[in-house]
C-alpha cells in the first residue's frame, strides 16, 4: 500500500477515535438530564438541580491526554450554579443547560423566561401596565374606569460565567436584560437590567441595589410588587461578608445616586457629587439558612443649586430599614419589610421617581428633604409541591410638613394583593391574581383601582 494512503487511513482512524470519544462524552453529559427528578421547592429547584451540562474544548482534553473524570467535572459546574445561584424578587430559576470545560476553569450558562401576563382593570385603574398606588387617577372619567392590557415585555434574557481561578477564587460575571427599556404599554426595547463582576465578596458593576432584601418580598404577577417594597438597580462598588456558616451576613456599598426632586425658579437641579451609601446586617437560621432578618440603613447627600443666593446647597438624606422572611413551618413563610427616612425616593417603590426627595416651600425661597415611611406583610401557603397561594397587604405615606406640603400632592398609597400559582412541570408556571390599590392626596381627595392578572411563565 502506498505510504500516502497509510498516512490518510491512520488520520481517519485517529478522528474515527475522536468521535467516538466524543460521543462517549456527550451521553455523559446528557445523563443528568434523563435522570434528572422532580424538584420540590418554590422555584422549582433545591438540591435535586440537575441540569444538562455540555463539556466543550474536547480537543484540548484529548491532545493532552487529559484523565479527568468527566461526570466529577459536571458535579463540579453544577455546584458552581447552585451556590451562586440567587432566589427571591425577580429572580430567575436556575438554568437549564452548562457549558463547561473538561475541568471546570470555566463555565458559562444562558437562561431566562418567557413570561405572557394579562391584565384587566375596573373600577378605577392604575394608569401604569404596572400595579402603581401613585399612578391611580384621581378624577374619574369614562376612559378611566376600565382597561384591558397583555405584557410579554418582562421575559427575560440572562448570561452567567463562572471561573475557578488560583488568584481570586471563584469569579461570577452576570448580564441580564428585559424588554422594558422605553417604560410604554406596547413597546419592547430591551434594557440591560445587570451587569456586575463578583469576587471575594465584591460586587462591580449594577445590580439590584443593596438596600433591598430580595427575599424579602412575596411572589407577584404584577412586576413592581407591594408599593412598601424597594426593588430598584444600582450601578455600585459592594462588599458583602459571610461569618459564622452564614448565620451572620453584611454588607456595605457606594451607589450611584437617583435624585427626584422638585424644583422651581429658585432652585436648579444639580449633577450629584456623592454616592449614596447602603449598609446592612443581617442573621439567618434554619438548615438552608432560609429564614433571616435584616437591619439597613441608607445615607445620602443631594445638591440642588439656590440661584437667589447663588451658591450651593447640601440636602442630607437618609433611611433606615427593617426586613426579613421566616419559614414557620414546611407549608407556611411570611414576608416583610418596613422603611423610614427622609428623602429616600429611590428606595421606596411607590415614590421612585415622584419628585418628593425634596420640596421647596410655599414661598419658594427654602427647600427640604421630604420624611416617609412605609411597610408591607405578606404569607405564601404552600398547598402542595406543585401549587401554592400568597396574599398580603402594603402602604407608603408621605408626611405633612408644614409650609412645604401642598394640597395635590401624594399623601398615601396603599396595595393589597392575592394570587394563587400552579406549576404545570417544574419550568412552566400558571397563576391568577387579585389586586386593590388606593391613593390619597394631602387634600383627603382619594381613590381606588382593581386588577386581575392572568400569567404563564416557562423558565429555560
Amino acid at each position: 500500500m502506498p505510504q500516502g494512503e497509510n498516512k490518510q487511513n491512520k488520520r481517519n482512524n485517529t478522528n474515527s477515535i475522536q468521535l467516538m470519544k466524543r460521543f462517549r462524552l456527550l451521553l455523559m453529559a446528557l445523563l443528568p438530564a434523563l435522570t434528572a427528578s422532580a424538584q420540590n421547592t418554590a422555584d422549582g429547584q433545591g438540591e435535586n438541580y440537575s441540569p444538562t451540562v455540555y463539556l466543550i474544548a474536547v480537543e484540548e482534553m484529548i491532545d493532552a491526554g487529559n484523565s479527568c473524570d468527566q461526570l466529577e467535572t459536571m458535579q463540579l459546574a453544577t455546584q458552581d450554579y447552585h451556590e451562586t445561584h440567587r432566589v427571591g424578587f425577580q429572580q430567575p430559576q436556575k438554568p437549564q443547560f452548562l457549558f463547561s470545560t473538561p475541568n471546570n476553569k470555566y463555565s458559562l450558562a444562558l437562561g431566562g423566561f418567557i413570561a405572557l401576563r394579562g391584565t384587566y382593570d375596573f373600577d378605577g385603574i392604575s394608569d401604569n401596565r404596572d400595579f402603581v398606588p401613585y399612578n391611580i387617577p384621581l378624577t374619574a372619567t369614562y376612559n378611566n374606569r376600565q382597561q384591558l392590557l397583555m405584557d410579554a415585555s418582562t421575559s427575560r434574557l440572562y448570561f452567567k460565567g463562572i471561573a475557578n481561578t488560583s488568584l481570586l477564587g471563584r469569579v461570577v460575571v452576570y448580564l441580564d436584560a428585559d424588554f422594558r427599556g422605553s417604560g410604554q404599554t406596547n413597546s419592547y426595547n430591551p434594557r440591560l437590567r445587570s451587569a456586575y463582576l463578583a469576587f471575594k465578596g465584591f460586587t462591580f458593576g449594577r445590580d439590584v441595589t443593596t438596600f433591598c432584601d430580595l427575599t424579602a418580598a412575596p411572589t407577584t404577577i404584577d412586576f413592581q410588587g407591594p408599593n412598601a417594597y424597594n426593588f430598584n438597580f444600582a450601578t455600585m462598588i459592594r462588599y458583602e461578608l459571610s461569618l459564622d456558616d452564614a448565620h451572620w451576613m453584611m454588607g456595605v456599598a457606594a451607589e450611584m445616586p437617583s435624585v427626584s426632586g422638585t424644583y422651581n425658579a429658585n432652585f436648579l437641579e444639580m449633577r450629584q457629587r456623592v454616592p449614596d451609601f447602603p449598609l446592612y446586617v443581617q442573621y439567618a437560621w434554619g438548615a438552608s439558612r432560609d429564614s433571616h432578618l435584616r437591619a439597613s440603613a441608607v445615607l445620602r447627600n443631594m445638591y440642588v443649586r439656590n440661584v437667589v443666593d447663588a451658591r450651593n446647597k447640601s440636602l442630607f438624606g437618609w433611611g433606615v430599614q427593617f426586613s426579613g422572611t421566616i419559614g414557620a413551618t414546611p407549608w407556611l413563610r411570611f414576608f416583610m419589610n418596613g422603611v423610614y427616612g427622609k428623602g429616600i425616593t429611590p428606595y421606596i417603590q411607590d415614590l421612585t421617581g415622584s419628585g418628593l426627595d425634596f420640596l421647596p416651600d410655599q414661598a419658594g425661597t427654602e427647600i427640604k428633604v421630604m420624611p416617609m415611611w412605609g411597610w408591607q406583610a405578606a404569607a405564601q401557603i404552600n398547598l402542595s409541591e406543585r401549587m401554592f397561594l400568597s396574599g398580603g397587604y402594603s402602604m407608603v405615606s408621605v408626611d405633612r410638613e408644614k409650609g412645604y406640603s401642598f394640597a395635590d400632592e401624594y399623601k398615601q398609597g396603599r396595595y393589597a394583593f392575592g394570587n394563587i400559582f400552579y406549576s404545570l412541570t417544574p419550568r412552566c408556571a400558571i397563576g391568577a391574581e387579585f389586586l386593590y390599590g388606593a391613593r390619597k392626596n394631602m387634600d383627603s381627595v382619594k381613590s381606588n383601582a382593581h386588577r386581575i392578572n392572568l400569567q404563564i411563565q416557562y423558565h429555560f
